[in-house]
This record gives C-alpha cells, sequence and structure tokens, in this order.
C-alpha cells in the first residue's frame, strides 16, 4: 500500500478551530481494523526570530470509541464546575494558570482509576 493509500483509509474527517493563539484540530481517523478514533491536537505558534520558519508547538491526545462517554461525561463535568464557580477577582487573577496546578504522577492516576492495567 503506497502512502496516498494509506491516508486515504485513515484519515476520514478534520476540523480546525481557531481560538485566539491556538488552532485546534479535530481528526476522525481509521485503525487497520477500520476502527475510528479521534485525535485532538492543540497548535500554538511560538515567537521566531525574523526570517526564521515560525515553531508550532503541539499537543496531541487520542481518543477511543470506548472512551467517549467517559471523555464527554469529565469535560462536561469540568465546564459545568467552571461555569458555575466563577473565580473570585483577585484570586489568582495575575498568577500564570500552570503555576497554580500540581504535578501530576501518571502512574498514581492509572491507579485511582481501578485498572492495573496499562492505559493505550
Amino acid at each position: 500500500m503506497n502512502e496516498h493509500e494509506h491516508n486515504e483509509r485513515s484519515e476520514k474527517f478534520s476540523k480546525s478551530v481557531r481560538a485566539g493563539k491556538r488552532t485546534y484540530f479535530f481528526d476522525v481517523k481509521s485503525t487497520r481494523a477500520n476502527e475510528y478514533y479521534l485525535t485532538i491536537t492543540e497548535s500554538k505558534r511560538l515567537h521566531s526570530n525574523e526570517g526564521e520558519k515560525p515553531v508550532y508547538k503541539k499537543h496531541k491526545i487520542f481518543l477511543y470509541r470506548e472512551d467517549f462517554q467517559k471523555f464527554i461525561d469529565g469535560l462536561t463535568e469540568a465546564i459545568t464546575y467552571i461555569n458555575d464557580n466563577p473565580q473570585p477577582e483577585g484570586e489568582g487573577g495575575n498568577e500564570p494558570l500552570r503555576s497554580r496546578f500540581t504535578d501530576i504522577d501518571y502512574d498514581d492516576l492509572q491507579h485511582q482509576s481501578g485498572s492495573d492495567e496499562p492505559q493505550p
């Protein structure tokens, strides 16, 4: 199978959403077994020096069909919390968002989820 045939088979749908300095890509692809999955990519253009090619920082997650509902439920719950609990004025407003979070050990999350099986 050549590269073009592979891309025709694996890429089924693509949608990009521009949001400020970021662009989000939602791509539906298929596995060799023709099962669909979703990739969500966040792309942010970093500052580049004049005359140089721009550099993009990208983060990507793969979301499989069997996880769609859990993902939607978690996202909905997080958005509902944000909408129902506006941040009080002066509380962390000038502090970068990243510095208000603690480091996460992803191995601990796996064990908290009740599964000892490795995550894909």
